[in-house]
């Protein structure tokens, strides 16, 4: 797994204390940079190479999130298929699990406007960071 640790914003933060549940899309997608960079090694965002498109997020709020305590985002493949990749995310503070999620993300020609193949040469990268989840 990938893990990327976060400081809360104070803007992160809902009514009540916790960290709001829209945050956790922002944070989920810092924990899939490392992953882009098998695609784009310098996160080089320009149309018509950078080659993926998310077409899919879910959450799972299993915990609290709060204000004052670091968060660590762990990140790994789940899924590899011809055409796209799942990540599974989790978010831990304290030593407990408090979010996890999914991202479905397509391999997609920009100019074409179609979804293409992984390359050979990705997939294998990827397939070092699978780790199959149980569900």
């Amino acid at each position: 797994m990938f893990t990327t640790t976060v400081t809360p914003r104070f803007g992160d933060i809902d009514g009540l204390g916790h960290i709001n549940n829209t945050v956790l899309a922002n944070w989920f997608e810092l924990g899939r940079n490392p992953l882009f960079r098998i695609f784009a090694p310098d996160l080089r965002v320009v149309h018509g190479d950078w080659p993926l498109i998310m077409a899919h997020a879910d959450y799972d709020f299993v915990g609290e999130l709060f204000f004052q305590y670091d968060v660590e985002i762990r990140s790994c493949i789940s899924r590899i298929g011809t055409k796209s990749f799942t990540v599974y995310h989790e978010a831990w503070q304290e030593g407990q699990l408090c979010t996890t999620g999914h991202a479905v993300i397509v391999h997609f020609d920009f100019i074409s406007r179609k979804s293409t193949p992984i390359p050979a040469d990705k997939r294998k990268l990827l397939e070092e960071h699978l780790t199959p989840q149980e569900n």
